[in-house]
C-alpha cells in the first residue's frame, strides 16, 4: 500500500461523516448553553474532543471486529490491507490522547462526562455490542451525551435546554437503534449477536421502540413549559415529533424506511432547539 492509501485507510477508520456530525451536535449543546459567543475557545476545544474521541472510537472499534469484517466487510480498511492492526490500534490511542488533552481544558462537568464517553467508546464493541438492549442504550447515551458535554464546556452556561435536548435525543436514538436492529435481524443472527429484536422477537421489539418515542414526544415540550424557550421553539417541535411518531408507526411495516424517516425527525428536533435559543434575542418569539 502507498503512503497515500494509508492515508486514506486512517480517513475511512474515522467515519468522517460521523465525526463531523458530533462535533455538529456538540456545538449545538453549546449553542444551546448560550456560550458559542463567549466562550469561542471552549467551544472549539469541546467540537474538537468530541471529533477526535468518535473517530478513535470507530478506528478501535474497526480493529475489534476486523475479523468479522474480513468475511463481513471486507472493503474496509483492515481487511483489504490499507492499514495493518496494530496499525489502527495505534492511531486510535494516539486519537484519544488528543481528546484528552482538548477534554482537560474544559471544566469540570465537561471532563467527567469526556471521561465516561472515551471508557463507554472503549467497551463498547468488546462487551456491550452484542447484549440485548445494553448496546443500543449505550449507543443512544453516547450520541445524546455529546449535546450535554457542548453544554458543560460553557463555564456558567445555562444547562437546563441541553439536559433536555440530552434525554430527547438519547431516547430517539435508542428507539432508531432498536428498529435498526430488526432491520438488520438476519445478518445479526448469522453473527450470533444477541440484539433485542432477536431476544423478544421483532414486533415485541418494536412496540418498545414506540413506547420509548412516545415519552420522548410527551417530555419534548418541558423547555417551552419552564420558560426557558418560547413559542418559536414550539412550532419548530411539533412537526419534528410528528415526523418520529409517524416513523415509529411506518416501522412495524418497513423497518427500513422507518429508521430513516426517524432520522430526519430526529434532525428536525435538534433545530427546534437553535430556533428556540436563537428567538431569546427576538423579543417577539420568546
Amino acid at each position: 500500500m502507498t503512503v497515500g492509501e494509508t492515508g486514506r485507510g486512517l480517513l475511512e477508520l474515522t467515519r468522517p461523516v460521523n465525526v463531523i456530525a458530533a462535533g455538529v451536535l456538540t456545538f449545538i449543546g453549546a449553542f444551546v448553553a448560550g456560550g458559542v459567543g463567549e466562550e469561542p475557545t471552549a467551544v472549539v476545544a469541546a467540537v474538537g474532543a468530541t471529533a477526535l474521541a468518535v473517530g478513535a472510537g470507530n478506528a478501535i472499534n474497526d480493529y475489534f471486529d476486523r475479523e468479522i469484517d474480513r468475511i463481513n466487510q471486507p472493503e474496509r480498511a483492515i481487511p483489504r490491507g490499507a492499514v495493518s492492526p496494530r496499525g489502527a490500534l495505534t492511531f486510535s490511542v494516539v486519537l484519544f490522547v488528543g481528546a484528552i488533552t482538548l477534554a482537560l481544558t474544559l471544566p469540570r462537568l465537561a471532563i467527567g462526562i469526556a471521561a465516561v464517553n472515551l471508557l463507554a467508546l472503549i467497551a463498547y464493541t468488546e462487551v456491550f455490542k452484542g447484549l440485548p438492549g445494553l448496546g443500543n442504550a449505550l449507543v443512544a447515551y453516547l450520541v445524546g451525551s455529546t449535546f450535554l458535554f457542548g453544554a458543560a464546556a460553557i463555564d456558567g452556561g445555562e444547562i437546563g435546554p441541553a439536559a433536555v435536548l440530552f434525554v430527547l435525543a438519547a431516547i430517539a436514538t435508542l428507539t432508531r437503534e432498536i428498529i435498526k436492529d430488526v432491520e438488520d435481524i438476519e445478518g445479526d443472527r448469522e453473527e450470533g449477536l444477541q440484539t433485542l429484536p432477536i431476544a423478544i422477537g421483532e414486533r415485541r421489539a418494536l412496540a418498545v421502540a414506540a413506547v420509548l418515542l412516545v415519552a420522548a414526544v410527551v417530555a419534548s415540550p418541558v423547555p417551552y413549559l419552564r420558560e426557558e424557550f418560547g413559542v418559536a421553539y414550539l412550532l419548530v417541535v411539533v412537526p419534528a415529533d410528528a415526523v418520529m411518531l409517524l416513523a415509529a408507526y411506518e416501522s412495524f411495516e418497513n423497518p427500513t424506511a422507518g429508521q430513516s424517516h426517524l432520522k430526519y425527525g430526529m434532525f428536525l428536533a435538534a433545530l427546534a432547539f437553535i430556533v428556540g435559543r436563537a428567538a431569546l434575542a427576538v423579543p417577539l418569539l420568546r
